[in-house]
């Protein structure tokens, strides 16, 4: 095999050498046929990766693991977990490779990943691989999360291994390779934690902390500002999930990321009707990440974060406790601020108050009374304003109440001395046309099972784009047919 036409990599691995006791050294599964299915061209940009090299055959056996590119130092990161609420003292890259991290061409670390690459030291009871559509699912929806403005890990390919996958049914076996800020979560300070093992703990966390908030370096207590930050982040996270509609579907401590990306696109989807109660994954039985969950889930999540770094928070314990208790309480008022700013947008308001919560509040009660799509309605508003409440309407079975609700909304944009027009402008940025529908992204992964790309690549061209409207693409706007909601589940691949 020629090494002149492998792909190169910037790479500098600190994490392995920062934070022995948080990795197992591995290496893939070899895979019998890689065959490139997508490849992220502007992601590979950004990473200084030329496309070609990629696309051939040495590039595709590094995407697979099959061959390992020159400064790679593959790893299973080891990692805790809280899993629907118990606590799981052992976790870690069942089926994921970290290769190592790449500095990309704005001088920023970017860890490059490998998900489906066959079973690890912390493998338990998992075979290691992964099936086409699952990884599909986790491309397009990456990338429509990254396009929406919302911090994300992406992919920048799936490649089909040529093998089948055993789970319902027999699979199309395939590997991702996904890129992030880093894969440090709340559940690698827990496994910290739970070794008792205080310089491992300090260790992970100055190195977080110079890696995602190097400010708080700075400060009179670094862990503390850092505990802070990552509060802070994660409230606008979820706040921008919110804002879209976007249900995570498997909220587990070991699935939050500290450096406020969204990862691990397992049973996650779009909100069709709105319901605050809405849960598409099919293991979780009680609902306990369902949409409406999200804000308080993640504070429960940050409180198991606060309790493993207590120890460096404060010598004495109760004082290490109160202060993080004042950190963890404020995040409802963070969560909030950064929701209510985001849905004042969406209505294209500026001014909060009494008047504009009670309007969302009752549109939020319109919409659940009478299942509107969400995407659609917030969309439809710009329309509304500018004189044509037609759009807006018809998604209505008894329009007169929304009649009544939109008369109250123009009258508050008129209080403020809005022009309607470049208001209706400004919506249209923040809310968007496109987003993965659930009914077209399963129509796409079943074409992708049967071999036909074309209505994933189709999908993935859409929603790259969100906010513009677009002649001939009104059927990827379009809300769910009515037989295709109830009863919709996704599932985590594994």
């Amino acid at each position: 095999m020629s090494i002149a036409t492998r792909p190169s990599f910037a790479f500098d691995n600190s994490f392995v050498r920062e934070l022995e006791g948080l990795y197992e050294p591995w290496r893939g599964t070899s895979v019998p046929a890689p065959e490139l299915l997508m490849l992220n061209e502007d992601l590979a940009a950004e990473l200084g990766i030329d496309t070609g090299a990629l696309r051939s055959p040495e590039g595709v056996a590094v995407l697979t693991g099959n061959v390992m590119a020159e400064g790679a130092d593959p790893i299973a990161q080891a990692y805790s977990g809280h899993q629907f609420g118990g606590f799981s003292p052992r976790l870690g890259d069942g089926r994921a490779l970290l290769l190592g991290e790449v500095l990309d061409i704005h001088g920023r670390r970017r860890d490059l990943h490998l998900k489906g690459s066959g079973r690890t030291p912390f493998a338990r009871r998992g075979d290691g691989k992964a099936a086409i559509g699952p990884m599909l699912r986790e491309f397009v929806i990456g990338e429509a999360m990254h396009s929406l403005g919302i911090p994300t890990a992406r992919a920048l390919a799936v490649v089909a291994t040529g093998e089948q996958v055993v789970r319902e049914t027999m699979l199309p076996g395939a590997v991702l390779t996904r890129v992030a800020a880093s894969h440090i979560r709340v559940g690698t300070f827990e496994y910290a934690a739970a070794r008792r093992d205080p310089d491992l703990l300090r260790r992970l966390t100055d190195y977080a902390i110079a890696r995602h908030y190097p400010d708080a370096a700075e400060t009179e207590n670094p862990y503390l500002a850092f505990f802070e930050a990552v509060v802070d982040a994660q409230a606008s996270l979820v706040a921008r999930w919110m804002l879209v509609g976007f249900i995570h579907g498997v909220m587990n401590t070991d699935n939050m990321a500290i450096s406020g990306e969204t990862i691990d696109y397992g049973p996650c989807a779009f909100m069709d009707a709105f319901d605050a109660a809405t849960v598409f994954s099919s293991i979780d039985h009680a609902g306990r990440y369902a949409f409406g969950n999200q804000p308080h889930i993640a504070q429960w999540n940050l409180a198991r974060l606060a309790e493993a770094v207590l120890p460096l928070l404060h010598a004495d314990t109760e004082a290490a406790v109160a202060v993080a208790s004042d950190v963890l309480e404020s995040f409802p008022d963070r969560y909030n601020a950064y929701w209510g700013k985001g849905m004042l947008a969406k209505l294209g308001l500026s001014d909060g108050g009494p008047e504009s919560d009670a309007l969302i509040e009752d549109l939020f009660s319109l919409m659940k009374a009478q299942r509107i799509d969400f995407t659609s309605c917030f969309r439809a508003l710009s329309s509304a304003l500018r004189g044509d409440p037609a759009r807006a309407r018809a998604l209505f079975e008894e329009p007169a109440a929304f009649d009544g609700w939109a008369e109250r909304w123009r009258a508050q944009v008129a209080t403020e001395s809005l022009d309607p027009h470049t208001v209706a402008r400004a919506m249209e940025r923040v809310n968007p046309v496109y987003i993965p529908r659930n009914h077209l992204v399963e129509e796409a992964l079943a074409a992708a099972n049967a071999g036909d790309l074309g209505p994933f690549e189709r999908m993935v061209g859409v929603i790259t784009r969100p906010f513009d409207e677009r002649p001939g693409l009104e059927a990827y706007a379009a809300p769910a047919p009515e037989d295709f909601g109830a009863g919709y589940q996704t599932f985590c691949g594994t």
